[in-house]
């Protein structure tokens, strides 16, 4: 769910002191909706822009900058770096923050900045205002041709969004809230008429209230008598109250496992069917809520094209192999094709031309049964005879190039499935461009355009409980470079068997290794694999010396020996507990 206003107004309470004085030491624009501001003391502060996750919030999630920084991070450099926070406010109810920023100018003298955060879903903008409240720049400009109600340009004075003409729902009282429901359809829904009403209600909020008035969250109104008039005002009252008395409490509802919801109040409506989770502090819950869905945004949009030409490359070599397993079993009956030559070759004398077909003993089958031979009339019975060889040596010289050509297309179609499992798992800017380099080079993706720009990428790097170091590759390049190169020849191995997956490297320099070291990293192997989402998966290990490299094989392709199985199960929540942050 995006970030609603009461949800929004407990961020803000829970940052105003922790921020409040700190300086700004840099700006970075990790994405084209997130600004990160790195401040004082080591902390860093998230503003998100973007339609599906507007926010404001403390972050300790490290994200990738790209290597030539957009015009907007520019411009934010030039006028809030060394800029104090002064104040962090929001009107109220309303999905808008404002941070009020104390400068000094290129001359020394002080100054003031305002920067401004609408999280508004698809209208959500990050607005830079100079001391009077002009628009020096922001993040999406708005034109008339866009809104002819209100324009977001640098030069213009910034104006908030229009009021949406309803009542917050602080302000309401009991004889008013009556009066509303008394006027309201009786066969409007209690959920609906909440929102119609008023403003800062979110519509899980909305239908929270009416389920804790009737026990459903679809109740109409014509289901109140005059008890249940007075419950639905006393629940709606109650989360008022907490509201304005900021009584906030971090909660991740988590559904099968994985975060689903998030609020700031107790939420009933769901039942058994997800567990909540209190948590320390809202900026740790909305990272903690956000990660896996900025993850697979971030594979959107960086990786629609790697993907769309992984999987139309991927599609046509199961086309090209299905052509040649079909040819290949064609001629596999060449020997037809000889005995047809041999026999037209042993009935010349009984042949004339124009003939269309020969029907003659077949002395190559016991009893020597009759069989009858389709010719050319145009043709002799020796060109016919010549006709039959000719396909005959054909079919025996393509039978060995389509053997080489399906094993080579077995091992392209090996590659690119391993290809999409490494974009689906790709976390950084670095990750997209290493991938589509890798494509390039393998002959899949079109060289062409800006070269980009290629910073060596390291691998993942994790420590076993034990305090053994664990590399992970992040793409097939990287998989060759850490086995191949850069491990010790006496470290641990790993891979999941006959799964596409990451290789990785158990750093043992040849000390023994205990078992749950081996499970630790088995995991893993497992979690970054296509079967991370699978149960009991096999993992197979040996030291690298026992690891090949075929001659002219694919990036990330080997051939390994001796090896030993274990079976696990991968655990996202283990996982991040290795990490090296």
């Amino acid at each position: 769910m995006p970030l609603d206003a009461i949800c929004l107004q407990a961020v803000v309470e829970e940052l105003r002191p922790q921020l409040l004085g700190l300086r700004i030491d840099k700006v970075q624009q990790p994405a084209r909706d997130q600004v990160i501001l790195l401040l004082r003391g080591n902390k860093r502060l998230l503003l998100n822009a973007g339609a599906n996750a507007p926010r404001l919030q403390l972050t300790e999630l490290l994200r990738d900058n790209p290597a030539e920084p957009p015009m907007f991070c520019m411009l934010l450099r030039k006028h809030l770096v060394g800029a104090r926070i002064a104040d962090i406010t929001q009107p109220i109810l309303e999905r808008l923050v404002r941070m009020e920023l104390d400068i000094t100018d290129d001359f020394g003298q002080p100054g003031k900045r305002t920067l401004v955060l609408e999280a508004m879903g698809r209208r959500s903008n990050l607005i830079l205002l100079d001391g009077d409240g002009r628009i020096i720049d922001c993040m999406r400009r708005v034109d008339a041709d866009l809104s002819a109600a209100r324009q977001v340009l640098p030069g213009l004075f910034y104006e908030p969004p229009a009021s949406a003409g309803r009542l917050p729902m602080t302000e309401e009282t009991a004889e008013g809230f009556g009066a509303k429901l008394r006027q309201a359809s009786t066969e409007q829904q209690l959920d609906s008429f909440l929102l119609e009403q008023y403003f800062g209600i979110s519509p899980m909020m909305a239908r929270e209230l009416a389920f804790r008035t009737v026990g459903s969250t679809d109740g109409r109104i014509f289901e109140l008598d005059t008890a249940g008039s007075d419950r639905f005002w006393q629940n709606f009252n109650e989360v008022s109250t907490a509201v304005k008395e900021c009584r906030f409490v971090p909660i991740l509802l988590n559904k099968n496992g994985k975060p689903f919801e998030f609020s700031c109040l107790p939420i009933l409506q769901y039942g058994f069917a997800v567990q909540e989770e209190r948590l320390d502090s809202f900026s740790h819950l909305l990272d903690q809520f956000y990660e896996a869905r900025e993850k697979q945004e971030r594979v959107r949009q960086k990786g629609a094209d790697l993907i769309r030409t992984a999987t139309t490359a991927r599609d046509r070599v199961k086309r090209k192999l299905a052509m040649q397993e079909k040819d290949y079993a064609a001629t596999q009956n060449r020997d037809e094709l000889r005995i047809c030559g041999d026999l037209i070759t042993a009935n010349l004398y009984r042949m004339e031309k124009g003939s269309a077909s020969l029907v003659c003993e077949n002395y190559y089958e016991e009893n020597c049964p009759e069989k009858r031979i389709q010719l050319d009339p145009l043709l002799t019975p020796q060109q016919n005879a010549a006709k039959y060889y000719k396909r005959y040596t054909k079919a025996k010289t393509a039978e060995k190039y389509l053997r080489e050509q399906m094993t080579q297309a077995r091992q392209d179609l090996e590659y690119l499935e391993s290809v999409l499992q490494e974009i689906a798992q790709a976390e950084t800017e670095q990750d997209f461009t290493d991938i589509r380099s890798e494509l390039r080079d393998s002959g899949f993706l079109r060289k062409q355009g800006k070269k980009e720009i290629n910073r060596a990428a390291k691998p993942r790097e994790f420590r076993t409980s034990t305090g053994y170091r664990v590399l992970v590759g992040r793409n097939n390049r990287q998989n060759d470079k850490l086995t191949m190169k850069d491990a010790d020849w006496r470290d641990l191995w790993f891979h999941t068997q006959k799964i596409h997956g990451s290789h990785v490297i158990l750093c043992s320099g040849g000390n023994e290794v205990d078992d749950d070291t081996i499970v630790e990293a088995a995991k893993l192997a497992a979690y970054y694999s296509q079967a991370r989402e699978s149960g009991n998966v096999p993992v197979d290990y040996t030291q690298v010396k026992n690891v090949k490299k075929p001659s002219g094989a694919r990036p990330g392709m080997v051939i390994y020996s001796t090896c030993r199985t274990v079976n696990v199960t991968p655990d996202e929540a283990f996982v991040k507990s290795l990490e090296k942050k």
